[in-house]
């Protein structure tokens, strides 16, 4: 179980065998890597689970290699257009999860250079078209932890700058809190050769391309989102998780966030928001025992959210999977709200 999709396991992987299992897209949110949040959004797994499988399908056509198999109806293992009702169960080949170890508050990747194949690759893989208000990238600028050259400017952005060309960022997956990673750290705890790495990179920008091209059609702007990678048993890099959603992407509509982002704007108004910070800062492993429960959203921004996740994989797909306004409507009435 994690904060948003819970697993099932139908076999388990060994080092020289694939596993399969199956993922329930739940209605659950996290914001912030607190975990799961107080509210439930009305058909997010749906949503989330058919645009992830859009994605999929189009990649496997275009002879990209990823851990997808196919959703799940009836019990029975179907392509995303031989479905009758929207679903949100989606079965995938596993691999293993092997742990970095914790040592003295450090954390040790010596296993990934160990091991050979059949593996999460420890990152989060982060693509930036543009830096919309709230990226962390501006955060990361003003404490020093990044550096404009990093980036490919030579003087400080603006939100909702548009980057010239994008750039490919990394974070850590398997720690008990994210953090961002220069790419020399990237590669070091990867376990990838340099070649390798390259690859990824490129997959990723090339996911991007497609992603943005496609959300274009529906007049949204791709501005950043992140994809996950294993090694399969062959030691060729896999797509893996889940991409292309409103919680792996931000989108924009004439400026108006498109993603979990609405969430985000809304908390960060809170009070339990400081505390988060500030926790934070206090105890990085830790944080989450010196923060109160987070509080709920207003009724009006979590159906106003279950409608954007809805209407979206309705566009996307050109296929009325649930009953909702157009997204440009509702998107209106998230301005005059947020």
């Amino acid at each position: 179980m994690g904060s948003v999709k819970d697993l099932i396991v139908i076999e388990k992987p060994t080092e020289k065998k694939l596993g399969r299992g199956r993922f329930l897209f739940s209605d659950r949110y996290s914001v912030f890597d607190y975990g799961e949040m107080p509210d439930l959004i009305d058909d997010k797994g749906k949503a989330i689970c058919i645009a992830t499988a859009y994605f999929f399908e189009k990649l496997e056509n275009l002879g990209i290699k990823t851990h997808y198999i196919g959703l799940v109806e009836d019990d029975k293992i179907k392509t995303l257009y031989e479905l009758k009702e929207p679903t949100n169960v989606m079965e995938f080949k596993m691999v293993r999860v092997l742990k970095p170890e914790l040592q003295e508050n450090i954390y040790n990747y010596s296993i990934f250079k160990k091991e050979r194949s059949n593996f999460l690759i420890p990152l989060e893989v982060i693509y930036r078209n543009a830096l919309p208000e709230g990226s962390s990238v501006f955060k990361r600028l003003k404490e020093g932890s990044l550096n404009l050259e990093e980036i490919g400017l030579d003087k400080m952005p603006e939100p909702g700058q548009k980057l010239e060309k994008p750039i490919v960022d990394f974070s850590t997956k398997l720690e008990v809190n994210d953090r961002y990673l220069s790419k020399k750290e990237a590669l070091e705890i990867s376990g990838l050769s340099e070649t390798e790495f390259e690859k990824l990179r490129n997959l990723t920008l090339f996911i991007d391309d497609l992603i943005t091209e496609e959300t274009r059609k529906i007049n949204l702007n791709n501005e950043d989102g992140k994809v996950e990678y294993a090694l399969d048993l062959e030691r060729n890099i896999m797509l893996v998780d889940a991409l292309g959603t409103l919680d792996e992407c931000r989108f924009t509509f004439e400026g108006i966030p498109v993603s979990k982002e609405i969430a985000r704007i809304y908390y960060r108004k809170t009070d339990w928001y400081k505390e988060v910070e500030e926790a934070k800062k206090k105890d990085r492993f830790n944080w989450k025992n010196y923060v109160s429960t987070p509080p709920k959203l207003p009724k009006e921004i979590k159906d106003l959210i279950s409608l954007i996740y809805k209407a979206y994989v309705n566009e996307l797909t050109e296929i009325e999977w649930f009953e909702t306004p157009p997204m440009k409507d509702l998107l209106t009435r998230l301005r005059e709200l947020i």
